[in-house]
Parts: C-alpha cells; structure tokens; sequence
C-alpha cells in the first residue's frame, strides 16, 4: 500500500478554512431562516420547486437536487406539508412516482422570504469578495462540482 500524501500546511489550512467557511455560512443563513419559520433545507425546497414547471417536481429528482435521501427528504416534505407550503400528488404515468407540488401557501412563503434571504447572502457572502474574487470561486468550484456529479451518477 502506498503511504499517504499527507496535506502541506498551505492545503491543510485551505481545507480547513474552506469547511469552516461552508459551515459557518450555512449555521448562520439558517439562523436568519428560522427567524422566518423555514430552513435553510426548507428554503432550498421552495426554491427548488417555484424554479420547476408548474411548480411541482418528482420526489425523486428533488432528493437529487438536493443530495438527499429519499426517506429524509420525505420526512421533510411531510413537515412542510403539515405546515401548508407543499403537497404530494401521484404522477399518473408512474403508480410508484410522487410529485412535491408547492402550495399557495408556499408560493406566498417563497415571495416573501426570498429577498431577505438573498440581502442575507450579499451579506454574509458575496459582498466578502471583489468581483474577480467571485469569478475565481466559481471557476474553482465548477471542476469539484462536476467530477463529484459524475462520480454521484455513476453509482
């Protein structure tokens, strides 16, 4: 077996502080969320499906959008639901196949929410870096995002 490449000080401290970035970003956008009654998972969810055609997509695809599992998405959807923002109906053309389908109610959450949630991620986020600095980590992040997809769809 071959020993390991162990991080240099340099990747080591980039590692860490690109976890405690992810982490800390997350915990506090949540943090406001929560002011509003939702998650930020819930959040994702509303987004999600007001982006989708006729504002509904299949269980299946929305637990791949949001690298989720089935069962813990469909708990989620379940608290959603008793909250009004979502509804499950079944697809027609697949007996198995579920639709998450946002609500009035939902629609009107999302509305509402959405532009104190995007000052927030100006805030906390974007307006942290200069505009080349924007560009560089999206162009950073793009070759991650898609070499873990790929490894993600071929499982």
């Amino acid at each position: 077996m071959e020993d390991p490449r162990w991080l240099t000080p340099q990747e080591q401290r980039t590692w860490r502080a690109h976890l405690s970035a992810h982490r800390l970003l997350f915990y506090q956008l949540d943090r406001e969320l929560q002011e509003t009654g939702l998650s930020l998972n819930d959040y994702e969810i509303l987004v999600n499906l007001s982006e989708s055609p006729e504002h509904r997509m299949r269980m299946s695809e929305l637990a791949d959008s949001m690298i989720q599992s089935r069962s813990r998405l469909s708990h989620q959807i379940s608290r959603m639901e008793a909250a009004g923002l979502v509804s499950r109906e079944d697809c027609e053309d697949d007996r198995r196949g579920t639709f998450a389908v946002l609500t009035a109610h939902g629609w009107e959450t999302i509305q509402r929410v959405a532009p104190g949630h995007v000052a927030a991620v100006r805030r906390h986020f974007i307006e942290l870096m200069t505009p080349a600095q924007v560009t560089a980590l999206e162009e950073v992040y793009a070759p991650i995002v898609d070499h873990l997809l790929a490894i993600r769809s071929a499982r």
